[in-house]
């Protein structure tokens, strides 16, 4: 059975809708905490969970002492969880692993596990538990997860606001729920928090994110772009191999446009094309789809084949030389990059 994605597990688990056996695996170790979290306040009843909810790490763990805390009986209550963090540590041929094959075989009916761990899943144990991928969410998803957490701080993230600073952190979750936590730690209760209030707190104003600076590119307005990186790259936790990446995405997509517009097909099938590719091989770090695909396409118009051709390899040697050494200038690497695709033509 393949894995089932963290959404559709969320929604069963909040139906009431568990199972025995849950294997959590995946990158984003805040998503596996809130299922945990979940899994945990539908099991078991509150007033009984300090004796019925038993989380170990792998590593302190045995043969012998996994056997024991599988088969421990709950305390006055129907159910207990118990829960185990990073199996990958245990060894391919220790004991440990016969006798949680055994168990899962045959689980208790008034245990719930949940196992937890990185790295490429266990085949056997992804087979016989319900094996939940928890990667990271695309931007609708973790807009939708900006504006319930600050739900949870009883505070209101506008759309907006939310977007902008999902753009801001450059998609990740783990700054997004920081920067959330920040808030809530600081505004009043029942604080509606917009624009305005990202920008104070994230210190990154509107116009001025990572994405910004990619469209810029994207367009070909590379003044502009000179003008941003001075703004972007100095921003917490952005790198010249970060912006890059991104970049690297954006040239790549638009190369897959400007070569299905080569192909005389028109707009809509261009467009099609491409939702096509993005929901097949969902690449990481993309913000929403359909701005991605309108990216795209306005790229392809501005750029020709050979021009994004010569972009790509001029990209390259700006990532080798970014990654070469720690003596170089990350601003005046890139500046130089973004003078150089103004002359991709040339290049090319």
């Amino acid at each position: 059975m393949s894995a089932i994605d963290y959404s559709s597990v969320r929604q069963a688990i909040q139906h009431g809708s568990l199972t025995s056996v849950y294997y959590l695996t995946g990158e984003e170790d805040i998503l596996k905490d809130e299922l945990v979290k979940a899994i945990v306040d539908v099991a078991v009843d509150p007033a009984s969970r300090d004796f019925n909810v038993d989380i170990r790490g792998a590593g302190d763990l045995n043969g012998e002492s996994l056997h024991t805390l599988l088969e421990t009986p709950p305390m006055l209550a129907e159910r207990r969880v118990v829960v185990v963090r990073g199996i990958e540590q245990w060894r391919k041929n220790a004991k440990i692993w016969s006798v949680l094959s055994s168990y899962l075989g045959h689980p208790s009916p008034t245990t719930l596990l949940i196992l937890i761990g990185a790295g490429e899943p266990n085949a056997t144990v992804a087979k016989q538990a319900t094996h939940v991928s928890v990667g990271p969410p695309d931007a609708d998803g973790l807009c939708q997860w900006a504006k319930a957490r600050a739900a949870g701080w009883d505070m209101t993230l506008e759309h907006d606001a939310a977007m902008h600073l999902i753009r801001a952190v450059g998609g990740s979750l783990s700054i997004t729920a920081s920067e959330v936590d920040k808030l809530g730690a600081s505004l009043d209760t029942g604080s509606v928090i917009g624009v305005k209030e990202i920008e104070q707190f994230v210190g990154v104003r509107h116009g001025e994110t990572m994405t910004d600076w990619i469209d810029a590119v994207a367009r070909r307005d590379l003044l502009r772009a000179v003008e941003l990186l001075d703004v972007v790259l100095p921003q917490p936790g952005m790198t010249g191999v970060k912006m890059l990446n991104a970049m690297g995405t954006t040239l790549l997509g638009s190369r897959l446009a400007r070569a299905l517009a080569d192909q005389r097909k028109n707009q809509r099938q261009v467009k099609d094309d491409l939702w096509r590719y993005l929901k097949s091989a969902r690449p990481r770090g993309l913000g929403r789809y359909g701005e991605e695909v309108e990216r795209w396409i306005v790229a392809a118009t501005r750029w020709t084949t050979k021009e994004l051709d010569a972009a790509l390899m001029l990209m390259h040697e700006a990532d080798e030389q970014l990654k070469s050494t720690t003596l170089s200038d990350p601003r005046a690497t890139m500046t130089t990059l973004l003078l150089r695709f103004g002359s991709a033509k040339e290049a090319a």
